[in-house]
């Protein structure tokens, strides 16, 4: 009797939290600590949960008839999948990703926007156009272009970046012309593509990070370069503190977010005189920091949304878009 009773309520608990989803993480490392916590939180929600190294997944195409395999097998059709998809592998991740979407998966990013947002230029050029303020940005190609890019961006010192980076690699300050002609001379030689950025001098070592979820920033916080270092980026160093976003900043974050086209994103924010400078649109935020910094369970409200974007497809059909 015992048993049928724990039973009955097993089943009634299940109905309270919803239904149980086949969710997908794709993940080149099951261990780092945003996939495990996304896992950890989806399990604790009554979800199964499998993660596939995204250069596992081998793609069959023929007519009407797109298949994915994992190591082998035919992976049975996820209800859901989050793509985690490292800066290091974004050309086969995007056709993987692709692949769910012409199998007619939901997934939490599709394609378009995570090369969106993995292309600097192209994501500033789609803020700027539509209203969100930038750090004046320039790109050239000569060398003797240069110092009126230099200029365009508000003169020295000034900020180099690498057209694709990420966790702060590939970003330099150079502060004469001198270093400006160097780094670009050596960047060139190597077949890297750059930007020269406006130096928000006020901002120096310091920016924002917002996490948005949905229609909404569930949580940010405030990064400090440590010491010696002007990027503020906690994989070199810096700090997190938990803050509460002011609105305009809120609002901000979340329009960046749906101009690049995503559902889930970590936006850069510089506090300017002016108000809030977008730097970057984030498609696969590590949010370890803003755990520690804020104590709120992050990975939760990701799976949350995860469930509420299948369910919600479950009921409208799937998209008519091809990726």
């Amino acid at each position: 009797m015992a048993g049928k009773r724990a039973g009955r309520e097993e089943k009634a608990r299940a109905a309270r939290q919803g239904p149980r989803l086949r969710i997908a993480l794709l993940s080149r490392n099951a261990r780092l600590y945003s996939t495990r916590r996304l896992v950890e939180a989806a399990r604790a929600r009554g979800h199964r949960t499998r993660v596939l190294d995204t250069l596992r997944c081998n793609m069959l195409l023929a007519r009407d008839e797109p298949r994915l395999f994992y190591r082998g097998k035919e992976v049975q059709r996820p209800d859901v999948v989050i793509p985690r998809i490292g800066a290091s592998i974004t050309g086969y991740g995007l056709a993987v990703v692709n692949q769910l979407d012409m199998m007619g998966v939901p997934v939490l990013a599709n394609a378009i926007p995570i090369a969106r947002s993995r292309d600097k230029l192209r994501a500033l050029q789609l803020l700027g156009r539509f209203g969100i303020d930038i750090p004046r940005t320039a790109m050239c190609r000569y060398r003797d272009e240069v110092p009126q890019a230099v200029e365009q961006v508000g003169g020295l010192p000034c900020i180099i970046k690498l057209l694709q980076g990420t966790q702060g690699v590939g970003v330099m300050i150079a502060s004469t012309m001198g270093e400006v002609q160097g780094m670009l001379d050596t960047l060139w030689r190597l077949g890297q593509e750059i930007l020269l950025q406006e130096l928000i001098r006020e901002s120096l070592g310091r920016d924002l990070r917002a996490l948005v979820i949905g229609d909404r920033v569930v949580a940010a916080m405030r990064r400090t370069a440590r010491t010696g270092e002007f990027r503020s980026n906690l994989h070199r160093g810096g700090e997190g503190q938990a803050l509460e976003l002011p609105a305009e900043y809120a609002e901000v974050a979340v329009k960046a977010t749906r101009v690049i086209g995503l559902e889930v994103a970590g936006v850069d924010m510089l506090e300017s005189r002016t108000g809030p400078k977008v730097m970057e649109v984030n498609s696969s935020p590590g949010f370890e920091g803003l755990e520690a910094a804020t104590g709120l369970d992050i990975a939760g409200l990701y799976v949350e949304h995860a469930v509420e974007l299948a369910l919600a497809q479950r009921v409208a059909g799937p998209p008519s878009h091809l990726g």
